[in-house]
């Protein structure tokens, strides 16, 4: 495979000769039924539709889905094409029913969407799940439209399989800036803590989050794969649905930040992937998070706001300066727990 020529501070995570053959030597293929075991914290290299009939019953705690949306893109030379609503829907109708079976009755499922898909998605999951919540994220990056709305949100549609289901709501509050500091009567801070870098809060999450920024070249957990999620994302999905030594599935698993984030904070993983590049990345990706556990953009247990940095001495600072505020993107905070 030619290599791509990098500008030299790009920190886009790239595969060597070397890279490949070794992680290639651990992707699975499965052609009969396996047990969990058999496939526990591995990526299988494979078209999910010939996986999923193999894989055991109720063995999931949580699946993540980031299907192909309903547009004709390249995965790496494999492509899908765009159909009508009703063909999504159908297509979506051909697995996501099965996701059902391989969840635990306690079991959540987060489904990836746009504003085309979302509609087919919420209609197919209301035939086979209890949908709890459409989370709506907002996506920095793109050219802006000239004749329509700039499209700068992605769904995410939360269900579970019954009404006993896991929801951490603890682990995934998020800190925000005060802008109306309230007292009580004494004049102590009311919900709110002062700190050398000015007055923060940790709140509820809610559906609409703002907080997170799209992978790009000057950070260390970019790939080429054209619609990778970031990991604060998966982050939040996984901390909130899923406890420790749980296993995450994830049927359409790109370049593997599902499993690298369910890695990252302590769960077992399952992905699948056809690409055999991606599947590759992905477990390049396992291993570095091997060295370093680190999320950009959580630390310490919190969820801190787009462009917060941390100074371990002076605790939080939100950059207002805009080149220094560009350069928070690039550079994060990665502390390992």
């Amino acid at each position: 495979m030619t290599e791509k020529k990098r500008a030299p501070r790009n920190r886009t995570l790239t595969l060597s000769s070397a890279d490949r053959k070794r992680c290639s030597r651990r992707l699975r293929r499965i052609d009969a039924s396996v047990s969990l075991d058999d496939v526990l914290d591995s990526t299988i290299c494979q078209n999910v539709f010939s996986v999923l009939p193999l894989l055991p019953s109720a063995v999931f705690d949580l699946i993540v889905a980031d299907p192909p949306y309903n547009l004709t893109k390249s995965f790496n030379g494999n492509q899908f094409k765009r159909t009508d609503l009703e063909g999504y829907e159908a297509w979506l109708g051909s697995w996501l029913p099965e996701m059902g079976r391989l969840l635990k009755p306690s079991g959540s499922i987060y489904v990836c969407g746009d504003w085309r898909s979302s509609a087919a998605i919420h209609r197919v999951l209301l035939g086979h799940f209890r949908i709890r919540n459409r989370i709506s994220w907002e996506r920095e990056k793109g050219r802006g439209a000239q004749a329509n709305w700039k499209n700068s949100t992605e769904d995410i549609w939360f269900a579970t399989v019954s009404d006993d289901y896991i929801f951490n709501v603890d682990d995934v509050k998020i800190t925000r800036r005060v802008i109306a500091p309230y007292t009580n009567a004494s004049g102590e801070p009311k919900d709110w803590e002062e700190t050398p870098r000015g007055r923060y809060r940790i709140t509820h999450p809610s559906n609409l989050w703002t907080d997170l920024t799209v992978p790009f070249w000057s950070m260390p957990e970019n790939t080429d794969h054209p619609t990778q999620k970031p990991e604060k994302l998966l982050a939040k999905i996984i901390l909130a649905s899923s406890n420790r030594g749980d296993v995450v599935f994830d049927p359409f698993l790109g370049s593997g930040t599902t499993s690298v984030v369910a890695k990252k904070l302590g769960r077992r993983y399952v992905g699948v992937e056809i690409d055999e590049e991606f599947c590759c990345m992905a477990e390049r990706r396992l291993e570095l998070a091997e060295e370093d556990a680190g999320i950009q953009g959580y630390t310490d247990g919190v969820f801190w706001e787009r462009n917060t940095l941390l100074d371990q001495n002076r605790g939080p600072s939100v950059r207002r300066d805009a080149a220094v505020e560009q350069q928070s993107l690039f550079d994060g905070v990665r502390i390992p727990r």
